[in-house]
């Protein structure tokens, strides 16, 4: 039985049986990536069975729904769903990018009423922050919100809002007050069926519908729905961008993990460039989780993330483009009828999930012995699975 005090090492052993027993109903119905209302639709099954069997209420406060415990224990969960294949990182990842911001900053009333259903799945959210000519310059934001009675009147444009023809909800920023940059910014959660809303999905070069522009037309959004206090919306965004360090880039770590997996098996060991590139994904992928653990960790002890989490950011990125281009690579060469893209779109993992080094030993016993060995162990220990978060 888990409880708020459980060790993370003994949730995660619970969760690995769960998973196991439950792992019919967790695949998804479709093959390939599936389209975007068939991912979705699968991740809101997933959602309900997790949450109705209390597994996605671990680590979120009892305020919004939630049964207590550390933060580790969404990090754990999400990293196992990942490493399976069974849920896509950028959806599954929302809520921990925009709920936390609403459980600090939102009215207790909203927090207790919306959160339980994004974490459910009843609800999909987005984000509003870029524009068209406010992207990585955020304070350059033009949307305005215009007081009004008890109301606040929007009117702008916000680009790349992932998933907003899905959503029932937005965190919106809007410039509220005649300052430029940073200061004068607040931030609202706004509902998506508002009048004066118009979303347009952009369909991007690999056919997929994700992103969107969105357009606010004058749309009245109650005073109660401001997230923190007028002005304070340059804090909220930060605080949001600060989430999308934690958990989220370690699951997406544990689907890269996944994948590397997957392509390894079609790698000749008698061929130097492919070993060779093998490696390299494997030491930039493992580098990332190193420093990963080690943000988890800060994020569970309530520490306030700051700019130095960067380093995560640019190391998932680089990990990222290695074990894809070491995928392009390999399978573009290899006698397999496998395209380069299958890879990213392989079944889901039944049954216990083995580690990676496992798996790369099992499939080529001729590499060296040391390939899969740690080297940064100082007891020169073999290290049979990821990195993970309760490690010791």
């Amino acid at each position: 039985m888990i409880t708020a005090d459980t060790e993370v090492t003994d949730f995660r052993a619970q969760l690995v049986d769960w998973i196991e027993a439950n792992i019919d109903q967790l695949l998804p119905a479709y093959r390939d990536h599936g389209t975007t209302e068939q991912l979705l639709n699968h991740q809101r099954r997933v959602q309900r069975l997790l949450f109705d069997e209390d597994w996605m209420r671990w680590g979120w406060p009892e305020s919004a729904g939630g049964l207590g415990g550390t933060r580790l224990f969404r990090a754990i969960l999400g990293e196992e769903l990942t490493a399976r294949a069974l849920v896509h990182t950028a959806a599954f990842s929302m809520p921990e990018v925009l709920g936390p911001a609403v459980v600090r900053y939102a009215d207790p009333a909203i927090t207790s009423f919306a959160v339980p259903r994004m974490l459910r799945g009843d609800e999909l959210w987005c984000q509003g922050f870029s524009e068209p000519e406010a992207g990585s310059d955020l304070g350059s934001l033009r949307t305005r919100a215009v007081p009004d009675g008890g109301e606040w009147v929007i009117t702008g444009q916000k680009l790349w809002t992932s998933w907003a023809h899905h959503a029932a909800r937005c965190i919106v920023l809007a410039r509220t007050e005649d300052v430029p940059g940073s200061r004068g910014i607040s931030a609202f959660l706004v509902d998506m069926d508002s009048p004066g809303i118009d979303v347009r999905p952009l369909q991007t070069m690999a056919d997929v519908d994700e992103f969107c522009e969105t357009f606010f037309d004058e749309v009245r959004v109650s005073g109660e729905r401001m997230l923190g206090t007028r002005g304070e919306g340059w804090a909220v965004a930060q605080y949001v961008l600060s989430c999308e360090r934690g958990p989220i880039f370690w699951q997406r770590g544990s689907w890269l993990v996944h994948h590397l997996s997957e392509v390894a098996h079609f790698v000749d060991p008698d061929d130097s460039d492919s070993t060779r590139q093998l490696g390299e994904a494997y030491a930039d992928l493992y580098s990332f989780l190193a420093r990963s653990r080690g943000t988890q960790h800060r994020i569970a002890d309530e520490e306030l993330l700051g700019p130095e989490s960067s380093i995560d950011k640019i190391l998932i990125a680089a990990a990222d483009q290695s074990v894809f281009a070491m995928a392009k690579s390999v399978l573009g060469n290899s006698t397999t009828d496998r395209s380069p893209t299958d890879f990213v779109r392989s079944g889901c993992i039944r049954g216990p999930r083995p580690s990676m080094a496992a798996r790369l030993r099992s499939n080529a016993t001729s590499w060296p012995a040391n390939f899969c060995t740690c080297q940064g162990a100082s007891d020169g220990r073999r290290r049979d699975r990821p990195a993970a978060v309760d490690s010791g």
